[in-house]
C-alpha cells in the first residue's frame, strides 16, 4: 500500500511470545531472535482504521527504524501521528519522515492494581492513572493526539488470534508461523472484515480497494504467486 491519502495516523506495540516464555527459554536459545518475548509493531489510520505497516521483532532500536522507515513511504502527504512514551519513536521518526510530519507522544502514568494479592498483580494489567501530550516535532493538532484506535486494535488482535491471549497454550512455537499469522490476520482486518462503526472494509474506507474482499480472494494472491514462479 502506497501513496495513502491518510492524515492521522496512530503507533503501539503490542507483546507476545514465541516457543516459550522468556522464563522458561532454554539456556541455548535465550538471546536469540524468535524465542520468548516477540514485539508486533503496529501502524493505524484513525479514520480508515486500515492497518497501513506492521512489523514483528523485538522492542528495540532496529526494529523501530525499520518500523518507522518502511511507514514513511506510505503516505502522499504530511501525516500527523500519535505514539506512547517509547523514546524509540523520538530517536527515529522524524529522520524517517524528513521532517514532514506532525508528531506527538500520549505518555501515560500507571498505578498498580486496585486489588492485592499475587495472582491477581500477575495476571491484570496496570491501571492507568493519568495521561499527558509531549509534542516532538511539527505542529500536532492537540484534538487528535490519541493512541485509543491503534490500542483497540491491540484487543481486536488479542480476541483474533489464540497465540496472543496471554495465557495460552495456543502459542506460536516457530517465529516464521506466528509472523504468517499476524500478516494473515491484517489482510483479513484490512482487506474482508466489515468494521461496524464504517459499515465497510477499512481498505475500502481507504480507497484501496473498491470491493469486499473474501478469503478465496486471499488464496487466489497465493496461487497466483506460486503460478508466476
Amino acid at each position: 500500500m502506497m501513496k495513502l491519502g491518510c492524515e492521522r495516523v496512530q503507533l503501539d506495540e503490542i507483546w507476545s511470545f514465541c516457543y516459550a516464555k522468556d522464563k522458561n527459554v532454554p539456556l541455548e536459545y535465550q538471546n536469540k531472535p524468535g524465542y520468548g518475548s516477540v514485539w508486533t509493531w503496529t501502524a493505524l489510520c484513525a479514520d480508515s482504521k486500515l492497518i497501513i505497516s506492521w512489523l514483528v521483532g523485538d522492542r528495540d532500536a532496529a526494529a523501530a527504524e525499520r518500523f518507522l522507515y518502511d511507514l514513511a513511504y506510505r503516505f502522499a502527504g504530511r501525516v500527523q501521528i500519535t505514539s506512547d512514551g517509547l523514546g524509540l519513536y523520538q530517536q527515529f521518526t522524524p529522520g524517517a519522515f524528513g521532517g514532514k510530519v506532525d508528531f506527538a507522544q500520549l505518555i501515560k502514568v500507571y498505578g498498580g492494581p486496585e486489588k492485592t494479592g499475587d495472582v491477581y498483580r500477575r495476571y491484570s494489567p496496570a491501571k492507568c492513572i493519568g495521561a499527558r501530550s509531549q509534542v516532538v516535532t511539527g505542529n500536532p493538532d492537540p484534538k487528535h493526539i490519541n493512541t485509543s484506535y491503534v490500542e483497540r486494535q491491540n484487543l481486536t488482535m488479542r480476541m483474533s488470534m489464540r497465540r496472543f491471549t496471554r495465557l495460552t497454550n495456543g502459542f506460536s512455537k516457530k517465529f516464521d508461523n506466528h509472523c504468517a499469522s499476524v500478516a494473515l490476520h491484517f489482510m483479513h482486518y484490512n482487506f474482508c472484515r466489515i468494521h461496524k462503526t464504517l459499515r465497510t472494509t477499512p481498505a475500502m474506507e481507504a480507497g484501496v480497494t473498491d470491493r469486499l474482499w473474501d478469503v478465496a480472494d486471499i488464496v487466489g494472491l497465493l496461487e497466483a504467486r506460486e503460478n508466476s514462479n
